[in-house]
């Protein structure tokens, strides 16, 4: 931690986020520049290729960190094998420790947003395997492609952060419109995928945790 801590210290949040929190390649710039070492997460989403060709054109190798619940369509699937084999992507993939048959075979079906048990199927199809990523890869830097318009919080949320244990989230796309997106996708040749599901979420305004615990 004290790594992180020593990294993140030096960056004045304030000065950043006015010169490039609107303006993208400059903070994927920029923060590639501090020459720490980064990730990007994505979970294939509609519009994921967008982060993924903004940061790997700048750092090709850059490790991409899929914490695959299991649950995702198989439009999702295509659609990562296509992002990955287009750009390249240095993926790794991160699984729950037990397999959907086996959770299904002994818990059942997701549970319902209102269920109890709802938690205990986040954490373990989600959160343990991004803190599992996280001790793997040991990042410095944390690339995502949340927007503002996601959620209440998101929208409360800065391009660049620090969280409690030092580690830099940057989100270069936080103040980008989906026709942005799409326009991003169209000038690029870049996939998409609008055929997915969050299991974790059940509704698109409601936070799965990851962005709540980091």
């Amino acid at each position: 931690m004290s790594s992180l801590l020593n990294a993140s210290s030096a960056i004045d949040l304030a000065q950043i986020n006015a010169r490039h929190g609107h303006d993208a390649p400059a903070l994927v710039a920029w923060a590639l520049g501090l020459g720490q070492k980064a990730i990007v997460t994505t979970n294939f989403r509609p519009f994921e290729a967008v982060i993924l060709h903004l940061v790997t054109r700048v750092q090709p190798d850059v490790p991409v960190v899929w914490m695959d619940n299991g649950y995702n369509t198989e439009a999702t699937y295509r659609y990562a094998d296509e992002v990955t084999r287009q750009l390249g992507l240095n993926l790794r993939i991160y699984l729950p420790r037990r397999s959907r048959a086996h959770r299904e075979a002994a818990d059942g079906p997701v549970p319902a947003l209102d269920d109890p048990r709802h938690a205990a199927f986040t954490e373990e199809v989600k959160l343990e395997p991004f803190a599992r990523a996280l001790r793997e890869t040991a990042p410095q830097v944390w690339f995502t492609a949340l927007r503002a318009t996601d959620s209440a919080v998101r929208a409360q949320m800065d391009p660049v952060s620090i969280n409690p244990d030092g580690l830099i989230k940057v989100a270069p796309l936080l103040h980008w419109s989906s026709k942005d997106l799409y326009q991003y996708c169209e000038i690029h040749g870049l996939p998409n995928n609008f055929d997915y599901m969050d299991p974790t979420k059940g509704e698109e305004q409601r936070e799965c945790g990851l962005h709540l615990a980091h």
